[in-house]
């Protein structure tokens, strides 16, 4: 990460900027990431679109106190760009909107958000309205490959029925504004229900809520611990013996509890339900992190590598989230952490790949279950994330992973990870159910 941390800097000095402009290297810059008391969005809110919904969304942004233009920002830049699709009902209606998009991409801030709010494609819409709304997809990904200074460009998906009465669809609009989706790039967050609420302090989200994190000791576990407690939650952290000093040491910087488990065991559910309730009175969030990596080659792989992935990564997941339906935790919120290995695949790692699709399809598959009150089940697929076990990657293929993504030119950090854990295990986020959102820097490449 300092090594990365060092090309950046130098690319971005004068210098080193005009070389990497001769030579052709990639020139990451430094994404906006949350930081305590900064502004939503570093700049005026452009608002394009001609929809009752766009109408009502920019009373809605007036009340954040935002400077929110429409049609046209003027000489200034815009911090972020809104362009309200949700009408859009045939492919000749997407030509004026996306001419008035391109000005103000040009004008974007560093840092700047582009979001796009349009329909979910449905079974049973009719071709052209299909294809519409499909062609919106392929445009808000094309456009983030476009966006250059840090900015990023996302959209929410409505389902039919589903308008601002939805408190997720503003959830995740200032989730996708704000500094917490740095390396969320061409991506979508889907509302499909009027469940959630949204905060009453958008700076501690989770005040009073009680958060379990297994795999909490170092790494992306550690900084979900982090964030979570930033956010206000009270955090039980959990992790194998073996961790048991690293593990107390982020309890105590979050002023959390620590529970040494096995979440192989299979007791572990009970265990950390009890833990819970015993310690801290309830259960409301509970983060599925702990995870292993045995990679071989599928013809050179053993029984035993096989086992040990599946077991840990999924099977462990499966069983206790069968402990607290059972224990009935009404409002119960879920984040699993796959991986984009388990969408993409990745060469040697058939075992892994395997369990982190398995998160996915257990995610979508479990969304009823788990959709009492304002509970829910959503899972985060991790990219190229820059973690001790990248650190220990062979270096030509770690600078290739780093400087072919093809958006952000960088590889993400794990408190980017935690940002989207954070928002998904927030009741804002009630109304998204059974969702994979990929934190990846629009790439798939990497774990």
């Amino acid at each position: 990460m300092a090594e990365m941390n060092g090309y950046q800097g130098f690319v971005t000095a004068p210098f080193g900027r005009a070389l990497a402009k001769q030579l052709g290297l990639p020139r990451p810059a430094r994404l906006r990431r949350y930081r305590a008391g900064a502004p939503l969005v570093p700049g005026p809110v452009l608002l394009l679109g001609e929809s009752p919904l766009a109408t009502e969304l920019g009373e809605a942004l007036l009340g954040w106190d935002l400077d929110v233009r429409t049609h046209d920002a003027g000489a200034a830049q815009p911090g972020a760009v809104v362009l309200v699709l949700d009408d859009a009902a045939s492919p000749a209606d997407l030509a004026a909107p996306a001419m008035d998009l391109a000005p103000a991409l040009k004008r974007l801030a560093p840092g700047g958000r582009v979001v796009v709010l349009s329909r979910l494609r449905a079974e049973g819409d009719a071709p052209e309205l299909a294809a519409t709304r499909e062609a919106i997809t392929g445009f808000v990904r094309s456009v983030a490959h476009e966006l250059r200074g840090g900015a990023t460009a996302n959209g929410i998906e409505l389902a039919e029925g589903i308008g601002l009465d939805a408190p997720s669809v503003l959830g995740a609009l200032h989730f996708l504004f704000s500094g917490r989706s740095a390396y969320v790039d061409g991506q979508f967050l889907v509302v499909d229900s009027t469940r959630g609420a949204l905060p009453q302090d958008w700076e501690a989200p989770l005040t009073g809520q009680v958060a379990v994190v297994t795999g909490a000791a170092r790494g992306i576990g550690a900084d979900i611990a982090r964030t979570l407690h930033r956010d206000g939650a009270t955090v039980v952290l959990v992790d194998v013996p073996q961790a048991g000093e690293a593990l107390a040491k982020v309890a105590n910087e979050v002023s959390g509890t620590a529970l040494q488990l096995d979440v192989n065991r299979p007791d572990a559910g009970q265990l950390i339900l009890d833990h819970a309730r015993t310690r801290h009175g309830r259960l409301d969030i509970v983060v599925h992190n702990a995870g292993i990596t045995r990679d071989k080659l599928l013809v050179n792989m053993g029984r035993d590598r096989w086992d040990a992935v599946i077991n840990i990564n999924l099977a462990s997941q499966l069983a206790m989230n069968r402990t607290f339906l059972d224990a009935g935790l009404a409002g119960l919120r879920i984040v699993s952490l796959a991986s984009t290995s388990g969408i993409a695949g990745n060469r040697g790692q058939t075992n892994y790949a395997a369990s982190k699709a398995g998160i996915i399809g257990m995610v979508a598959a479990s969304t009823e279950l788990f959709s009492e009150g304002n509970g829910g089940i959503n899972a985060i697929a991790p990219g190229f994330i820059e973690t001790d076990m990248t650190g220990k990657m062979p270096a030509g293929p770690k600078w290739a992973g780093r400087l072919i993504l093809p958006s952000l030119q960088q590889g993400g950090l794990p408190v980017d990870v935690a940002e989207g854990v954070a928002f998904l295990a927030s009741p804002a986020a009630g109304g998204i159910n059974g969702r994979t959102l990929r934190v990846c820097g629009q790439s798939l490449i990497g774990a």
